[in-house]
């Protein structure tokens, strides 16, 4: 079920301050992946590292930068109805105290995420070479129009996932472990599940696996945008005239027929619409630049065609 990841990765984007899960989240991406986004899947076509687009000995690396923990502890359709210490029986150990949780999940895609100790790779120097990536990746060595490029990676030392897949989930889990109170136990490397009930995904990672990202996005430049869409619209306002003059045929027509959403797919447009030759590698500079993703690229991993 597709959608039932679509409320986390929302909240994801916001709780971390734009750092997007990859999809599937088993999936590693490191500083340099360059991939796209088809049919709301997430496909990773190399690194520019290992295909020596760019020189290495080029970029600079910040590694294990410390990210706040707080940002990536977060839950939301989550009730905790129950939380305390009980007592159970061992036939040869006796009595044992125990902490319980239950947690209530009150919709379709609830979630509790918690992890620790998250930190990044990143590129310290990314002005130096974007530019030199642009005229490679458009002109000189790959023609992309729509490329995702990783820029920073995020690991945790580790992290765990519940999503309800109904309005009545539930998810009880217990330790044997001590704590002092009624301390939250989802997410403790001890804690055990008792019960699961309409849990549509349930999985604690131990590992630093590079699971999350940020990106810079390939976009025409917005000043190309404008120039493109004004003179689209002016096109567009003298076709009911021209209309009338070309065809013998009485077409019904008015001037609402003629103001289309321009804006929607006008990046594509621009550049389909330029002179034989007039983007090239001299030119790439004036068309191209790098922009960060955004809440718009998250929705993009839940959209699917032909289905």
């Amino acid at each position: 079920m597709n959608d039932v990841f679509k409320k986390f990765y929302r909240s994801f984007y916001h709780r971390t301050n734009g750092f997007i899960c990859t999809k599937p989240l088993n999936q590693n991406v490191y500083p340099g992946d360059f991939f796209q986004i088809k049919n709301g899947e997430m496909i990773v076509l190399g690194n520019i590292f290992r295909k020596n687009i760019i020189n290495v000995d080029d970029v600079v690396f910040e590694n294990g930068v410390q990210l706040n923990a707080a940002s990536w502890n977060f839950n939301e359709g989550v009730n905790k109805a129950y939380s305390g210490r009980d007592i159970g029986q061992n036939p040869i150990e006796g009595n044992f105290e125990y902490s319980k949780q239950l947690l209530a999940f009150d919709g379709f895609g609830s979630f509790f995420f918690k992890s620790s100790a998250p930190e990044s790779v990143k590129f310290a120097n990314w002005s130096d070479f974007q530019q030199e990536l642009i005229i490679k990746m458009t002109q000189t060595l790959f023609s992309f129009r729509e490329l995702y490029i990783v820029t920073e990676s995020a690991v945790t030392e580790s992290w765990t996932l519940a999503i309800a897949g109904s309005e009545n989930a539930e998810l009880e889990i217990a330790t044997e472990t001590e704590n002092f109170g009624l301390v939250d136990i989802f997410g403790d490397s001890n804690a055990k599940t008792i019960q699961a009930r309409d849990i549509e995904f349930y999985h604690r990672e131990n590992k630093r696996k590079p699971s999350f990202f940020k990106a810079k996005k390939l976009t025409v430049r917005q000043e190309k945008l404008d120039v493109f869409i004004s003179q689209l619209l002016s096109e567009r306002s003298q076709l009911p005239s021209w209309i009338n003059n070309f065809y013998e045929y009485d077409f019904y027509h008015d001037e609402s027929s003629f103001h289309p959403q321009v804006i929607k797919n006008a990046e594509v447009s621009v550049l389909d619409m330029l002179q034989a030759n007039e983007l090239n590698p001299n030119t790439a500079l004036q068309y191209f630049s790098w922009v960060n993703t955004s809440l718009d690229d998250v929705e993009k991993l839940f959209t699917s065609y032909g289905y």
